[in-house]
Order: structure tokens, then C-alpha cells, then sequence
């Protein structure tokens, strides 16, 4: 076996694990199926006689990559977006097959990667790295051109960001689906007091419209004002059909065969404390739903 051949079946041995890695720093499959294939490419071209940890340094390999491409979006971005609601890991309720739930290992759900969304390239590297995948700061730090105490600084700032904006869910799976269907019935129902009853007093609404429908593109605030935007989705909750988004409960509104939007939800003690949407149309049309049939 030549070198190159050793090191594809390494790289396909450690596949779902830095998919992982790239789907957390990029918050997009389809990027982070790039990243892998551009990740290869250096890789294929390497020295690797010197490399000790081979796996240690494949996830190096993805993490600049995934560096780069996070720096280069965000230099691209011109839209005012208020918020981005990451591409959305769908599975049946009966459970999450073994491909999605590599790339969900660790509870990545969606409310979290929307605050990823919102930190620095470096910020985000120096987090899901050290936090989600144990990478010493003395290997963060070359990557971004800082010393391993700044990396710790960056990662300890980003900490405290996801604390703050995207509560750890309930780890009861019947019980999230128990409060998402009281929600839904409250809003098929026009019922105010019942919607509100089953969000915390300081739920968080995010809703990514994308460019064609910025317009829907909003962040609310607080138990009224959530359930007063609620009442607009009695007349989806038809259309409704319950999923996993991001390994909790969730829903996947399919209007004639057309996924019009994907709700992915937050619950703690019993209560809705996020709910991410997307709902642009052309992302939307990129998904599988296919996991949703049978």
C-alpha cells in the first residue's frame, strides 16, 4: 500500500468525525461536504512522514479550511440579514440514522448553532474546536496567529455567548414533542393564554427568510410577542408534519409536496425557550425530505 492510498483509508476512517467538525464550524452541509473534498485534495499532496496524530492533524487540516471559508463569507456578505438559521439536520421521529447522528454527536441543536453563527471565524474555530472536539489551545493558536492564552480567551468568550443565548434542551425527547404539540394546538386553536402558557417568559423567535424573503427574516422577543406571531401559524399547523431538526423535536411544514418551512425548537423545563425557522425558499429546496417518508 503506497502512501497516498494509506492515507485515503485513514481519511475515510475518520469521515463522519470531521464532517462533524466542518458541519459545526460552517453551520451547512453542503459546505461542509466542500470543505471535506478541498480538506482532501491538501491532504493527498502532503508530507505526512513527520505526522504522529494523523487524526489530530486531518482535523487541523478541515478546521483551516473551514477558517477560510468562514473569512471569506463573511467578507462576501453584504445582506443585513438579522439573523441566519443554519442548514437543518431532518430526521424521522423514530430516530436519528447512523450518518446524521455522527454530525449531531454531542447534542449540536440548532438554537446553538445559531449563535455560532453569530461569533467571529476566530471565536467560533477556537469553541467548537477545543469545546466540542477537546483540541488543545496550543494547537488552536497557529491556526488563527494567536498565542494558546489569547485562543483560550477567544474560546472562553464564545462560551459564555452560547450559555447566555441557547439553553441547554430538555434530554427528554417525548416531553419536547409533548410541549411542541400544545404549542401547535394552541395555535390552530387562536388560543393567546394556552400559547403563551408554553413558552418562557423569554423565548427567543428566529425566523431566516433568506434574500428573496428578507422581509421574513426577524428576531422576537418574549412570550407575548412570540405567541402574538404564533397565531399565524394555526393556519400551517395542518401542514405540519413532526421531525427531528438537529436531534429534537421539531416540524417540517410541507404545503403540496413543498417544504415551506422548518421549525427547529428549544425546550427546558417544560417550556419553549427558542424556536428557529428557516423558511427560504431556496435552501429549503436543497433538503431530503425523503427521511421524513416510510
Amino acid at each position: 500500500m503506497d502512501e497516498r492510498e494509506f492515507l485515503s483509508e485513514r481519511f475515510e476512517e475518520q469521515r463522519s468525525r470531521l464532517r462533524a467538525v466542518a458541519y459545526r464550524m460552517l453551520g451547512s452541509t453542503s459546505e461542509a461536504d466542500d470543505a471535506l473534498q478541498d480538506a482532501w485534495l491538501r491532504v493527498s499532496r502532503a508530507d505526512t512522514s513527520e505526522v504522529e496524530n494523523l487524526g489530530g492533524w486531518l482535523t487541523t487540516v478541515v478546521a483551516r479550511v473551514c477558517l477560510n471559508m468562514l473569512q471569506a463569507r463573511a467578507h462576501r456578505r453584504e445582506e443585513p440579514l438579522d439573523v441566519r438559521v443554519p442548514d437543518p439536520i431532518i430526521s424521522p421521529e423514530s430516530g436519528v440514522d447512523p450518518e446524521r447522528e455522527a454530525v449531531l454527536a454531542d447534542s449540536v441543536g440548532l438554537a446553538l448553532l445559531v449563535v455560532l453563527e453569530t461569533l467571529t471565524p476566530a471565536e467560533r474555530l477556537a469553541f467548537v474546536l477545543h469545546d466540542m472536539f477537546a483540541v488543545p489551545f496550543e494547537e488552536i493558536a497557529p491556526m488563527i496567529e494567536r498565542t494558546p492564552t489569547a485562543a483560550r480567551q477567544l474560546a472562553s468568550r464564545a462560551r459564555r455567548r452560547v450559555r447566555g443565548q441557547a439553553p441547554e434542551p430538555d434530554p427528554d425527547a417525548s416531553r419536547q414533542r409533548e410541549v411542541v404539540s400544545a404549542f401547535f394546538a394552541a395555535a390552530h386553536d387562536g388560543d393567546f393564554d394556552a400559547l403563551v402558557s408554553v413558552l418562557h417568559p423569554d423565548v427567543v423567535l428566529r425566523a431566516d427568510g433568506g434574500l428573496t424573503r428578507a422581509r421574513q427574516t426577524v428576531v422576537l422577543t418574549g412570550a407575548r410577542t412570540v405567541a402574538g406571531q404564533a397565531l399565524t401559524f394555526g393556519r400551517l399547523s395542518p401542514f405540519a408534519r413532526p421531525a427531528l431538526v438537529n436531534g429534537a423535536a421539531g416540524v417540517v411544514v410541507v404545503v403540496q409536496g413543498r417544504p415551506v418551512s422548518v421549525m427547529g425548537f428549544t425546550v427546558a423545563a417544560g417550556k419553549i425557550v427558542a424556536i428557529d425557522v428557516l423558511s427560504d425558499p431556496e435552501r429549503l429546496g436543497k433538503l431530503d425530505l425523503s427521511v421524513l417518508d416510510g
